[in-house]
This record gives C-alpha cells, structure tokens and sequence, in this order.
C-alpha cells in the first residue's frame, strides 16, 4: 500500500523541483548570483537547507547546489510497482527533495516581494521559538498542530481548530483546497487569529507548509545543541523530541502528498480527513506515519494520539472554553464588556495562608456588583482576595501562588489579565458575558487550578471577589502590607545565607545536557523561577526538574564552585560538563537551553560586557545580534565570554561578581536600561558610583565597538580601568 503514496508523493516532489528551478533560473538571470537573499529574522540562513545540508543560502547563486542536491536525493519508482524494494525510503527521499526545493521557492518569493501574503505570518522568525520556549517544556504547550488545506465548511474547521486548542496544542493554519483555505473559513466565523490565540496563519497555497516545517526543524539547533548538516540527528532529535504533526483536508493532490512527505520524513505524521492507503508502521515516525480519519469528531483525538502527544486536561466548570491557548488573548476595547482596573480603577489581588479550621473550600464570594449590574463598556473597582490552607503550605509560598493567577485567569476565553498584586487590569469581552461569564468563574478558575496544579501543598481554597470602593480599599491595605514584608524576607535571602540551591532541568525535554542552578540571587535564565519557586516546586512534586543540590565543600568562592554543585551538574547533565560556576561568565559558566530572556556577551575592546534582550532586533556593538548570539550560546553547551540569563540577573548582588560584577556593565539595550532604571540607580549607589546608570550605553549611543569606547572614556567608565576580563 505504501507504494502507491510513494509513487505520488516523487510525481508531486518532482515537479516542486522543476518549477523552484524555472522560478529560480527566471530570477537569476534578473537579479544576478551576488544578489543577497534571506528570511527575516533568522540565524539559520535557509534552515532546511542549514540543518539537512549544512548549506548557508546567504546570496540568490547559493540555492544552485541546493536545488542540484534535491534533484540528486530524488528517485525513481520502478516501472513494476510490485518490484519497489524500498518505497518508504524513497517517500522520505521524495520529502526531503521537496523540503529543499520547496523552501527555495519560498525563499525567492521572499526576494520578489511575494511573502508573506496578506494576513499570513509567513517565515516564522526565531525569536518566537524562544520566546514559546518554558510554555514547550513546562506543558501549557503540548504540541503544534498545521492544518493544510480546507474543512468542509466553516463550522467543522472551528470545531477542528478549537479541539486542538482545548489540549493546549498551537495551531497553524494555511493552504488551499478547491480554492478554499481554512484562514478564510476561520475568518468567517470570525475567529481571532494570531500569536496571542495560539492560532497562527502561515499562508495560503501548499508550499507556505514549508514555514511551519522549517521553523520545527530549528527546535534541535536551539535546544539541542545539534550543528547544520547533521541530518540524522536533526531527524532523530525531531521524531523523538518535538511535538508537530501535520493535518492535511480536504481534496488530495501532488503538490500535497511530497509535502505530507516532506513532514514525515522529518518524523512528524500526517492525519488526513481523505481515505487514503496508510502508513500505520513505525519507522520513518514514532508511531504511524499517514493516518486517515474521516470523522471530523475524532480527528483531533486521533491526531493526538497518532503523534503521541501528552495533554494535562484542566476541567473548569465554567460557561467560556479554557486553555493555555488563550493565554494571550487581547480583550480590544471595541469587544469588551466591562473592565478592572488598569486606569480606570483600583485593582489588586492577594493570596495569603491561613489556618485549615478557618478556610471553608471551595467557596466563592462576590461581595458588590456584578456584571449583570454594570453598563456595557464601563468600569469597577476589584478585589481579588484568595485564601489557602494546607498541611504542607507555608507563608513564603503565598507569592509564588499569587503569581500563578495570572495565567490561571488568563486561560479563559475572552478574559484578559494584565500585571500582579495591586496594578492588574481584567476585561471581560462582550461574547464571554453572553455566553454566561460572571465574576464567580474567576473564583471557580482560581480554586480548580490551585487545587489542580498545587495539590501536594494546597488542601483548601476560598475566594472573596470586592467590587465595591470601600471594601476594595480596605483590602488594598491589608495586601500592601504583605507585599513589603514579602520583599523584605526575599530581599534578605542571600546565596551565604543557604546550604541548598535548586536545580532546574524542565528545558532538557529539549536540551538534553542543559541544566540550572538557581540561588537566592541568580534566577533561573529563562526569568520565570527563583529560588523560592525551586523550592516550591520540589515541595510539590519532590521527583520533578527542581531538586535539592547542597553546595558541599568550597571549591573556589569568587568565581562560584562548590563540589557538590559540580558533582550534580555532572550527572544531570548526563555527564557532559564536568565544572560549573555560578558567578562568572569566563571561567566554567553555566550552559543555556534556548528559553533565555536575554545574552550577556564580552565586549573585549571596553574590557566589559553587554546585555541584549531577545526583543530587540538590532545590532549591538559585540557585532552581533541577537539571533546570532542566540546560536552561539543555546543547546546546552558552554561558551565562555557568552551566557544567557534572565533580565533581573543584570541588578542583583551575584552579577558576575566573579569576573568584576556590576562595573563590568557598558551596553544595554534601551528598552532593558528603562525597565531596569530604578534598580540600576540603585545598585550604582550601593557600588559607590553613584552616576552609574548614565555611564551605560545603549543603541541611542553606540551600536558599534568604536562609538562605545568613544562613550565610555568619555564618561570615565570603570570597567576600562579594571582588570582584563581574559
């Protein structure tokens, strides 16, 4: 049976390859071979041809050997089809061809203007892997999902689209069938599309399936430490390691079976809603390769359970979808329903401890008005007030668990959250109201997910929602009060103070060697856990990725090593790193999966350093950008000179106080310098320089090695007075 799919799947992978090559010659002949070409937004070049090659497509003459190593992968199917001795080996050599092929013709598409079509993604740049990084490794996303093709009418490509969503799975949507593509069956139904609904649109014709498969084909070479060319690994680490899997609808032809079998030869399945021969074998795929399911209702079931994918179901007795697909959803004001906070009101939320015999579970109180009550578009005060009991809780964990409300609301259809403690901003949209939404689902939200999510310490959970001004007020005080003394207990904690550090290897699911170690003053670098959150989540889950690690004997204290730190790394990191320092950048750092918020780098002509947050797309003066940076020091491996670290890493105590600390310090980004503004000043005094912070530079000041040094002696910067950092 396999031999009929593979026949159609080299007639399709042929003649991608002869119309990339006429589209390719057309073009050469007008631009020139020296005529520069590039996707957006990445450091992989052309990353198909980058991870399956080793190729760097950097000018239009560069996709010639490309296109010439496609035309030499393909095959050709035996007169005597019954003869084939290897159609599965050939369907992947048909794939392979068509992923290089197929991404030169998008890639010179890209040169003449014609990508990204209208409200398409197109090219997914690299940033948005990172930037997805913790929800991929933690579980709110399970997997990615890209439909192909068009449903049999708007109603049943919903249906499909929200059923992926409901499991926590991103959805990409795109191509064509009968002229028809889902993006526009999803707009029908006006269905919000983009990042923030984890529903993205990539294009509008079969071969824009390539940007989703190139984009999954990057998650081995920013996590998993993998080098272009290294074909088998890439293919490994895909089958094995990244959740994708392919739904192709609607009619059948060519073009789409060489691109099913550009996925599969990538170790992604494919599900099809067509009666199609099978590929129920494992091999080329962890479980089944081709799998048809006409049954609209199991698709997606099917589908999951096809690629193997895990999902943590949530049931919420509420009237609203809820999913970690609606994490970043945007309420637009022209959609809402009623509004908190934010500027137009006062609104906090506070989680606090208390005794199990005064915490009645499970109950809900509103305590003034509710919607039903309030002017479409208008505006209220809120109180958000949860209180938990449990035998194994305790008072350091309330703003860990306070923190988690916001993505625990969030998840819910048409609500948006935004901020902590006492500056969020909550709207509700106008479909959410009519479908029955009140302000007591957010208390069923918080107590489900507590318990859900937090069981091994949470026992009880009771929540009062204010919406009057007096109470609101009331409560505002008793909070405040709670947050200063919460500062002022983790502001104290320093890395002297404690025996016991945590780990963190949640991110080896995709970066094998990679691991963590987290102190009181050096987060994790991903920027989502402290030390309080390691220690949380050990309490919770005693043999889940943050475990105890007891420093032991003093190996070298400046630069941060200690034995039993080391004998740990070694063997989490199924030993591949033999030494680790937790305070320097030079000597032994600590490695980076590919989840952090931002590169420290050396600057060797200032004898300092630079921070570059993932946002920011310029150049900065190591000669680098962050893309490129970012490839460098990912994957689990260390690279000395280069670290990755989250943003709040950058003010505390430990900065790399092995290698001079703070006065290292030349360039931040401008945005990081605003955000962080407060702190710097502050620290800058605390090191006695107290102009500290207008000795920094930023891209208003030097994007280049020379302009810096030219800014930094001219504010007598103290990092060109210290030491050599080599």
């Amino acid at each position: 049976m396999s031999t009929a799919i593979a026949a159609l799947a080299l007639d399709g992978a042929k003649k991608i390859h002869q119309l990339t090559v006429q589209e390719f010659e057309k073009i050469l002949k007008q631009k020139g071979p020296d005529t520069e070409i590039s996707f957006p937004g990445t450091g992989y070049c052309f990353p198909l041809a980058y991870a399956l090659l080793g190729a760097e497509v950097r000018v239009l003459g560069d996709i010639s050997p490309v296109l010439e190593a496609a035309r030499k992968i393909l095959p050709t199917a035996p007169p005597d089809k019954s003869a084939w001795k290897d159609p599965l080996g050939d369907l992947a050599a048909a794939g392979h061809a068509t992923l290089l092929a197929g991404e030169a013709m998008v890639g010179l598409r890209y040169l003449t203007g014609e990508e990204p079509r209208e409200g398409c993604q197109g090219f997914i740049i690299d940033e948005m892997l990172r930037t997805l990084g913790i929800q991929l490794v933690d579980g709110r996303i399970a997997g990615f999902a890209a439909l192909l093709g068009a449903a049999p009418d708007s109603a049943t490509a919903v249906e499909i689209v929200r059923g992926f969503q409901k499991k926590n799975i991103l959805v990409f949507v795109g191509g064509e069938s009968g002229g028809t593509s889902i993006i526009d069956q999803l707009k029908e139904e006006k269905v919000k599309l983009g990042w923030d609904n984890y529903l993205v649109p990539y294009g509008r014709d079969t071969f824009s399936a390539i940007f989703v498969l190139n984009w999954a084909t990057r998650v081995p070479l920013t996590y998993g430490g993998l080098k272009k060319g290294e074909r088998e690994d890439i293919i490994r680490y895909c089958r094995e390691r990244v959740p994708a899997l392919v739904v192709a609808l609607g009619e059948i032809d060519e073009y789409k079976v060489a691109a099913a079998a550009g996925a599969i030869s990538l170790g992604f399945p494919v599900i099809t809603d067509n009666e199609v021969p099978q590929l129920l074998e494992p091999g080329l795929c962890l479980h089944e390769a081709l799998v048809a399911e006409p049954d609209y209702e199991q698709i997606v079931a099917r589908s999951i359970q096809t690629r193997g994918i895990k999902v943590r179901v949530k049931e919420i007795p509420i009237p609203v979808p809820y999913a970690a697909a609606f994490e970043g959803e945007r309420v637009r004001k022209a959609d809402m329903r009623v509004q908190f906070g934010g500027k137009y009101s006062t609104a906090f939320e506070y989680l606090k401890m208390d005794d199990l015999d005064r915490v009645e579970d499970g109950k809900i109180e509103v305590i003034g008005d509710n919607l039903d009550s309030i002017e479409e578009g208008g505006h209220l005060p809120l109180g958000i007030v949860v209180t938990v009991a449990g035998r194994n809780a305790q008072k350091e964990f309330e703003s860990i668990l306070e923190r988690h409300l916001h993505s625990f609301i969030n998840e819910a259809m048409g609500v948006m959250h935004v901020g902590q403690r006492n500056i969020i901003w909550l709207r509700i949209n106008r479909e959410a109201y009519q479908s029955g939404f009140r302000l007591s689902h957010l208390g069923e939200i918080i107590v489900a997910r507590l318990h859900n999510d937090f069981g091994a310490i949470v026992d009880k959970v009771q929540v009062q929602i204010f919406t009057g001004e007096d109470e609101v007020a009331r409560g505002i005080e008793e909070a405040r009060k709670s947050y200063e003394a919460r500062d002022e207990r983790m502001a104290g904690m320093t890395d002297e103070s404690v025996e016991t550090f945590y780990s963190c290897t949640l991110c080896q699911s995709f970066a094998p060697n990679h691991v963590c170690i987290i102190s009181p003053e050096r987060l994790g670098l991903c920027g989502a856990y402290s030390w309080l959150d390691g220690k949380a989540s050990h309490e919770i889950t005693p043999t889940g990725p943050n475990q105890p690690v007891e420093k032991g004997r003093v190996i070298d204290r400046e630069i941060g090593q200690w034995e039993g730190i080391n004998e740990f790394v070694y063997e989490a990191s199924h030993r591949s790193l033999e030494r680790f320092s937790i305070y320097s950048m030079m000597i032994d750092p600590m490695t980076s999966c590919g989840c952090f918020e931002c590169i420290l780098a050396i600057i060797p002509e200032a004898n300092g350093v630079m921070v570059v947050n993932r946002e920011h797309a310029g150049m900065t003066p190591c000669g680098m950008d962050f893309i490129t940076l970012a490839g460098m020091v990912g994957g689990g491996v260390q690279t000395p000179g280069f670290l990755g670290i989250g943003r709040l890493y950058v003010t505390s105590h430990k900065f790399i106080s092995g290698d001079g600390g703070l006065k290292r310090l030349v360039w931040l980004t401008r945005e990081l310098k605003e955000q962080l503004k407060k702190r710097l000043i502050k620290r800058g005094e605390e090191i006695g320089i107290p102009d500290f912070y207008d000795m920094i530079a930023d891209e208003n000041i030097a994007v280049d090695s020379a302009a810096l040094l030219e800014f930094l002696e001219k504010k007598n910067h103290p990092a060109l007075s210290m030491e050599p950092m080599f």
